[in-house]
């Protein structure tokens, strides 16, 4: 997207956050955005915004929101792209269902399109285990959830986990919602 913030980037006249958020906070009790850079331009949005300690990519995110999580006495953090607007409204129950088969509660969203491992259940105990993985200079999502034993929760319609990387995406996107209007 031309290195915008997509956070910021407008969809049907919205930004991908907001409709990020209304999928997401009706599954979940709080929300936190993690972030890099001003937390002022999340001020509109009613969330704390936690910081990556040391930026290693999606992951150092992870690790910051779990650390944060856990100072709010919550048992588990919900992972997302900020550019995946039509998350279902389903996603957290099933990654709770899913998680009850993993050896350590680790689950991530899958589809006919493949997995989507950024968009995922993480327990607030995996906080060491996953602060080692990135001080080894480790950093991939998908290696740290296969060490950690994830299952797979499946959904059955690709387009929930679009990802908007292009203004191609985003006008896909456009088209999509005046579909369903």
């Amino acid at each position: 997207m031309g290195g915008v913030d997509k956070a910021l980037v407008r969809l049907a006249g919205r930004p991908l956050i907001a409709h990020v958020l209304d999928r997401l906070e009706p599954q979940v009790d709080r929300v936190l955005i993690s972030a890099n850079g001003d937390p002022a331009r999340f001020a509109g949005f009613g969330c704390p915004v936690v910081a990556d300690a040391a930026p290693q990519g999606p992951l150092s995110g992870v690790l910051s929101a779990l650390t944060a999580a856990a100072t709010m006495g919550a048992t588990h953090v919900v992972s997302t792209p900020v550019d995946t607007p039509f998350l279902p409204g389903d996603l957290v129950p099933q990654l709770l269902l899913a998680a009850e088969g993993a050896p350590e509660g680790l689950a991530f969203a899958s589809d006919a399109t493949g997995d989507h491992p950024a968009t995922a259940l993480w327990p607030v105990g995996l906080a060491p285990a996953l602060a080692a993985f990135l001080d080894q200079g480790q950093a991939k999502v998908t290696r740290f959830t296969a060490e950690h034993g994830a299952a797979r929760a499946a959904f059955p319609d690709p387009r929930a986990f679009l990802n908007l990387n292009t203004p191609e995406d985003l006008a896909a996107a456009e088209a999509l919602l005046k579909g369903a209007a």
